[in-house]
Order: structure tokens, then C-alpha cells, then sequence
């Protein structure tokens, strides 16, 4: 099968050796997702819902560069720096995937990369193939 790497232009792709997002077949996935502002560093700190939001919006932008829309994604994991805080997330996940309703998990976990990064998301796609089947 073909094989689509997007990337993000990240320095860190190489070093790391990874994508923003690869798909294969009618599978996209998107690496995991960090609240980086468009500038660089921390998008919205110490806010959990703006980042989320930040997340969502750095995923979308691989998906359409894909061809794609949200309307694809059927899987959103998201790790939290502070699970009592869920709800500024899930409110941001709702807005986003409301109508969509992807299954999803939501995970607190002890650190990120960067200290003041308060969520990081992943998100699998399944894509129409030629045929328009899924």
C-alpha cells in the first residue's frame, strides 16, 4: 500500500524521526499533538480548554492537508497534566466533535515535554477509499 507522510515542518521530525501525520490505505493517524502556538512555544498558557482547542485546530490542519475533514476521525486520545481539570478539555472536545462523537480516552499522565504544555492529543482517521467505502 502507499504510504502519505504530512508533515508539520517541525525541527523535531527529523531528529525524532517521525510525521505529523502518515496515512496508509483509508488509515490516518496523527502523531501526538502538542498546544504549540503558531510562533512557536505554548499556545494559550496555563489555559487547558485554549489548548485543547490548539490541538485540535494543529490536527485539523493535517487531516485537510490529507484531504480530509474532522469528519473522519473515529479516535481522540488525550493526556492531561491534571485530570480534575477534564472538563475545560472535554468542553473543548465538544465543540469540535459534538456531531462527530469519535470514540475517545482522556488519561492524566505525570509530565510532557514542555512543563507549561497542559494537554497533548492523538487522533486516528479512517479516510473513504477510491471507491468512497470506508
Amino acid at each position: 500500500m502507499k504510504r502519505q507522510s504530512i508533515s508539520s515542518g517541525s525541527p523535531f521530525e527529523k531528529s525524532v524521526g517521525f510525521s505529523r501525520a502518515v496515512r496508509v490505505g483509508n488509515i490516518l493517524a496523527i502523531a501526538g499533538t502538542a498546544p504549540i502556538a503558531p510562533g512557536g512555544g505554548p499556545a494559550a498558557p496555563g489555559d487547558l480548554y485554549g489548548q485543547t482547542k490548539r490541538c485540535i485546530e494543529i490536527a485539523a490542519t493535517a487531516i485537510e492537508e490529507a484531504g480530509y475533514s474532522l469528519d473522519s476521525v473515529i479516535r481522540t486520545r488525550m493526556m492531561l497534566t491534571d485530570i480534575s481539570r477534564w472538563e475545560e478539555a472535554a468542553r473543548a472536545h465538544g465543540e469540535a466533535f459534538g456531531d462527530i462523537r469519535p470514540v475517545s480516552t482522556m488519561v492524566e499522565i505525570s509530565a510532557l515535554i514542555d512543563p507549561a504544555w497542559l494537554v497533548e492529543m492523538e487522533f486516528d482517521c479512517v479516510v473513504p477509499d477510491a471507491q468512497g467505502s470506508a
